[in-house]
Parts: structure tokens; C-alpha cells; sequence
């Protein structure tokens, strides 16, 4: 009876368009704010903070941005890992090789190096589409991986493939203490994800969706399909570069060219598949799905006391992963974004059936 309408009404156009038009809606994402920017950093041990929310914030800009592309645009991609090793690279470079340069900077310039790429492997989907789009992308996981290996001057020279970061700040303030990396991380999440909505919202989001829906109907009304797919890849490398060199700078610490490797991919689509297509919700329920639910399954042995080695517990902990992702698969191929509005609209409507 608390998730009602009655009384909220819009008495102009832009009450009528923003984001969250609900009040309740409005109340329940600043508490979720005010949770997220002062309370977990509070009271989250330093675990809590490295292995499950620094983690789950930078894959949810990931799939975030993979989202912009294979769930707005409609356009198969099998190269983000790729897309995330070239922002980290980039980012490191540009602090090794610039003195002095800003941390932010450093990471946007990661984002830009990103996009250059998405751009680049983005021009044959201007010719063409499914599974030959997505063989095309995966050719650019391993040129990535080929070139992070082969070529010293992307190491800066390093022996062993591997490179560091160490000693971050932010405008002159500290940014090594698990709780200033997890907000680091929280402020990009905000900046991406409220600036995504907006831009999907507009006529640029609305081109993408009408080139997923059908391309050929969207260039007769006037929509330019080039413009429209290279700025999908555009947005959607920018972004997934720039969680690559969160990545690397705010969780790694040290890395090499393995860390962004094919599974890392993989695991982006599975977000993206099982949180939901074009929502922006659904990158974060997949991202709590893909970072969360291992941990859990990894513990469940312990709980309830069976007694089982760690390789087994490992091996049934992916045989149930797989099996969750099969089930949502087939129940929900809208992923847990569609259930979570599905849930909201049956409370908006409670007790009524319609």
C-alpha cells in the first residue's frame, strides 16, 4: 500500500520525463546513495570492501558499457577483456610516461585509448552482423592479448609482461586505504551510470534501439547507421575502458596481460545476458550475480558442515553457478532486471489483479 501514485501528479514537462517520476522511487535511490557513499564505508571490513564491492562497482561499469552496445545497439561483442586491457595499459602509460599527471586524467585517457579501438573493430558492423560481428570483436581480444605480450613499449619495457601502480592520490589526498578506493570506484559508478540513463534517453539512445529493433526500418526514417553503431562502440569502449583501468589502478595494484584475458569477456556477456538487456539496472544485478554468488557457493560446504575437500567444493561450486545461469536463461530471458519491475509493478498495483 506505500508504493502507490495516488496524489503525484506532473504538472510540467520535465516532472513529467525525468528519471525515477515516482516519489517513493526518488526516496529509496537517495537512501541507497547515502548507504552506499557513508555507511558501507564505515562500518565494511577492509574484506568486505577488496574482495566483493571494489570488485562488483568496476564490473558494473564494465557491463554497464557492454550494455550500451549488445543491449541498446543490438551489436554482438566478444571483445571487451580487450577493450579493459587497453584502458589499463593506456592509463599506465600515461602515468609512467607523463610525471605529474593527474589520476583522473590518467584514467579518462584509458577510456579514450579504449574507444580508439572499439571504434576501430567497430567499422565491420557497418557490414556485418551477428555471429560474423561477434568473430570480428573476438579478433580483437587477441590481437590485445598478442600485442600486451609482444610489444615492450605497452609494458614500458617491463621483463616479465607484468606492471604496478602504487602510491595514488586524487588532488593531492591519499588514495591507498581500502575505503577512498571503494568511493573512487562509487563516484565513477554515479557519474557513468547517471550519465548513461540520460543518454539513452535521448535521441541518440533512441537511434540505438531502433538499429537493435531493425536496421533497415531505421534508415529509411532517417537514422544513419553508421553514425548510430561506431557511436554505440564509441560510448560502450569509453566506458568499459575506463572500469579497465579501475581494474587495474584500484583493484589489482600489479597486473599483466592474463587479467584481461578471453574469461574476463565472457563473464561481462553473462552479466549483461543474465541482469538484463538494455537496462541499466540489469548490469548491477548481474554484476552481484557473476562477483556474489560464487563467493557463496564457496562456503556453503562450511556451513552446513558436509565434509567435502576444497576441489570439490570448488567443481560443484561451478556446476551450480552454471546450472542458476541456465535456469535464468530459460525462466527470464529479460534477466533480473524484468523481474525486479516485474516485482514493482505487482506493488503498484496490490491487491488488485490488473
Amino acid at each position: 500500500m506505500l508504493y502507490r501514485e495516488n496524489g503525484q501528479f506532473k504538472t510540467s514537462y520535465a516532472a513529467d520525463s525525468q528519471i525515477l517520476p515516482i516519489r517513493q522511487d526518488r526516496i529509496a535511490m537517495a537512501l541507497l546513495l547515502a548507504a552506499a557513499f557513508i555507511v558501507i564505508p564505515m562500518v565494511s571490513s577492509e574484506y568486505l570492501l577488496r574482495a566483493i564491492f571494489i570488485p562488483f562497482l568496476i564490473l558494473s561499469l564494465a557491463a554497464l558499457g557492454l550494455n550500451v552496445l549488445v543491449g541498446y545497439c543490438g551489436q554482438i561483442s566478444l571483445g571487451s577483456g580487450a577493450f579493459m586491457a587497453v584502458g589499463a595499459y593506456v592509463a599506465y602509460n600515461c602515468q609512467a610516461r607523463f610525471e605529474g599527471m593527474p589520476l583522473i586524467v590518467a584514467l579518462l585517457a584509458g577510456g579514450l585509448g579504449a574507444t580508439v579501438l572499439g571504434v576501430a573493430f567497430g567499422l565491420p558492423s557497418l557490414r556485418i552482423k551477428g555471429l560474423y560481428l561477434a568473430v570480428a570483436t573476438l579478433a580483437a581480444q587477441f590481437f590485445v592479448d598478442w600485442a600486451c605480450l609482444r610489444l615492450k613499449w605497452v609494458t614500458n619495457d617491463s621483463t616479465s609482461g607484468s606492471v604496478s601502480v602504487a602510491n595514488l592520490n586524487l588532488f593531492g589526498v591519499s588514495v591507498e586505504s581500502p575505503q577512498a578506493r571503494y568511493l573512487l570506484c562509487l563516484a565513477f559508478v554515479v557519474v557513468f551510470a547517471l550519465a548513461t540513463k540520460n543518454l539513452v534517453r535521448g535521441h541518440i539512445g533512441r537511434s540505438w534501439m531502433a538499429m537493435r529493433d531493425m536496421d533497415v526500418a531505421a534508415a529509411v526514417i532517417g537514422i544513419r547507421p553508421m553514425q548510430a553503431k561506431l557511436s554505440a562502440f564509441a560510448v560502450s569502449s569509453f566506458i568499459i575502458g575506463v572500469a579497465g583501468a579501475l581494474w587495474g589502478f584500484v583493484h589489482l595494484g600489479s597486473w599483466e596481460p592474463a587479467a584481461f584475458g578471453i574469461n574476463r569477456s565472457f563473464d561481462l556477456l553473462f552479466m549483461v545476458i543474465i541482469g538484463g538487456l538494455g537496462s541499466i539496472s540489469g548490469a548491477f544485478f548481474g554484476a552481484a550475480f557473476i562477483v556474489v554468488l560464487p563467493l557463496l557457493l564457496d562456503k556453503v560446504p562450511y556451513w552446513t558442515g558436509l565434509p567435502m575437500d576444497t576441489a570439490t567444493a570448488s567443481h560443484l561450486a561451478l556446476m551450480i553457478f552454471g546450472a542458476l545461469i541456465v535456469f535464468f536463461l530459460i525462466k527470464e530471458p529479460h534477466g533480473l532486471a524484468r523481474l525486479w519491475a516485474t516485482a514493482k509493478e505487482k506493488l503498484r498495483l496490490w491487491p488488485f489483479p490488473h
